[in-house]
């Protein structure tokens, strides 16, 4: 490479401009830890030359299938593959879903060089049926490899990697579309008021969230990605959900109260990555992602795995390279209001509590199991409508027009496995909430208190830990957390006389067992406010349930 360390792909006015070359040229560091902190803080950031040869060591590190495509096999099949092609008029392979190349600092060889990498590798990896995020992965590695078949070798190892617990890039049309959900499902935790703006602006917000890895591989600029990259090398796909999480809440910060610039919330969105310069600089931009409290890698590989199950359900396959989404019924589009029809609430408080609930339920239609006024005011006759359904939505009415309920996650015939005892089960994944007087959402004290927690650690008496499907365990079972007490996961309990939603200090609902009177206050598992008056009689109770359209 010519000083400062380019090669010839890339357009060396850019490149000054974009990343000035100022950094150390060398790295000592061996240890992990060590090596995470200085990738956060951006030690090789500067350096082009050092960052190529931190590149070439991580990369070179990643476990690989027993065989993976080398620089040596690039040299022997690209003539073969691109023949006489112009390399700037090459086709890109059809796993990229028609995703651009980003140019970042590339000049005019560079550009035809990545298309030339994408077409070998699609020939050597042919079990990969969707991979739009691979055009910017390979762009940005020609910046800091010597030639082609050293960038095509590195863009292998990170597609071969074998290692279970380290996921890099989603290669299925399944994967992608069940880490979208994800993504959806941890900004409804994590970023509510910016969920609650796309709820408002857009008509269906999966086809918003299905956008966010575009907003790191291709639309955020060099300078940014590759800050973003030089962790994900070190940390994992992790690393990308918070980097999105972030982005998407500076969004809101600068878009909240202003109108959109288009009717699109996606390309505007689009359009804030792209210009993210104005907004906030690369290290503040890390600094809000690592300040976000995420889940442990265990419990979003559990999401996936829950998400990714759903999809299957709907039949949709590792194979399958696209599908049309206009199938998911997601807010506005779940809830009809010409067959919708509720003792309790209006269509549109219904939407409101859709946009709640997880990615993989809201794939469905609200059915009505249970209502007090059809079906009589008794819990015995409230059990027998829902045992079966799984999850289900609470909703109480009081005589003072007060509305409130909760988000349960679990099957209630799980309270016959206790003897007659009434005894909490659920998972974290329940919520409760008021509507009326005014709307408020609690979700378990362990979303926005990690403190509380430790994750357990896998020993050799956790086979599970190692299981890649991890026994398909429920995401947030109590169980995979060191709590402090069990009042932190007294999620719901049933018995003959009464029904209780959160315990520990008080209970956020008791309902007795005929449906009659209730009482709410403060808990433990919730951290909830009184969801109406602390005491109080039932005008209406209903339940309803998640059906697939497609079984309608």
């Amino acid at each position: 490479m010519d000083s400062p360390g380019y090669n010839c792909f890339v357009d060396r006015d850019k490149m000054d401009a974009a990343i000035q070359d100022l950094g150390p040229k060398e790295l000592s560091c061996t240890e992990l830890q060590e090596l995470k902190q200085l990738a956060r803080q951006g030690y090789w950031a500067q350096s082009h030359a050092l960052r190529g040869k931190v590149y070439q060591r991580l990369i070179r590190d990643i476990p690989c299938r027993t065989v993976t495509p080398d620089a040596s096999v690039y040299s022997d099949i690209v003539g073969k593959i691109v023949g006489k092609h112009s390399s700037s008029s090459l086709p890109l392979p059809e796993f990229v879903d028609n995703t651009q190349v980003p140019i970042y600092c590339l000049n005019a060889r560079g550009e035809g060089a990545v298309r030339k990498i994408l077409l070998c590798i699609a020939n050597q990896f042919p079990d990969i049926s969707f991979c739009p995020a691979l055009p910017a992965v390979v762009a940005l590695l020609l910046h800091y490899s010597i030639d082609e078949a050293e960038c095509f070798e590195k863009a292998c190892r990170i597609l071969a990697c074998n290692d279970p617990s380290k996921k890099l890039i989603d290669q299925s049309f399944l994967a992608f579309e069940s880490s979208c959900m994800t993504f959806g499902d941890l900004v409804n935790k994590y970023c509510q008021a910016a969920h609650k703006l796309m709820v408002a602006v857009s008509e269906d917000v999966l086809q918003v969230y299905s956008d966010w890895q575009r907003w790191l591989f291709g639309e955020l600029p060099l300078n940014y990605f590759a800050r973003v990259f030089d962790v994900f090398l070190v940390e994992g796909y992790k690393v990308l959900y918070r980097v999105a999480l972030a982005i998407l809440k500076f969004f809101h910060k600068v878009r909240a109260g202003q109108p959109f610039e288009s009717d699109n919330v996606k390309q505007d969105i689009r359009m804030f990555v792209k210009d993210i310069a104005k907004t906030v600089s690369p290290e503040k931009l890390l600094e809000k992602a690592f300040a976000i409290r995420l889940f442990s890698r265990k419990e979003i590989h559990l999401l996936q795995m829950a998400n990714e199950k759903a999809l299957k359900q709907k039949g949709i396959t590792v194979k399958q390279k696209s599908v049309s989404l206009s199938k998911r019924q997601f807010v506005h589009l779940a809830v009809h209001a010409e067959n919708f029809r509720s003792e309790i609430v209006s269509v549109k408080e219904m939407r409101d509590i859709w946009s709640w609930v997880p990615e993989r339920f809201a794939l469905c239609q609200p059915l009505l199991l249970f209502s007090s006024l059809q079906h009589g005011y008794s819990l015995s006759r409230f059990y027998f409508h829902c045992e079966g359904h799984e999850p289900t939505l609470l909703l109480i009415k009081t005589t003072q027009k007060e509305v409130c309920g909760a988000y349960l996650s679990t099957d209630w015939s799980e309270r016959n496995k206790y003897g007659g005892k009434l005894s909490f089960f659920g998972t974290g994944e329940c919520f409760v909430f008021r509507l009326q007087p005014e709307v408020q959402r609690y979700e378990w004290v362990v979303i926005k208190h990690p403190e509380l927690i430790k994750p357990v650690p896998c020993t050799s008496s956790h086979s599970s830990c190692s299981d890649p499907a991890d026994r398909l365990s429920p995401f947030l079972a109590a169980r995979h957390f060191n709590l402090p007490s069990k009042t932190e996961s007294m999620f719901m309990a049933g018995g003959t006389d009464c029904l209780i939603i959160g315990g520990g200090g008080g209970q956020a609902l008791y309902i007795d067992g005929d449906l009659n009177r209730g009482r709410t206050g403060h808990c433990d598992t919730f951290n909830n406010q009184p969801l109406c008056s602390e005491n109080f009689l039932i005008a209406a109770v209903e339940a309803w349930g998640f059906q697939d359209p497609d079984t309608q």
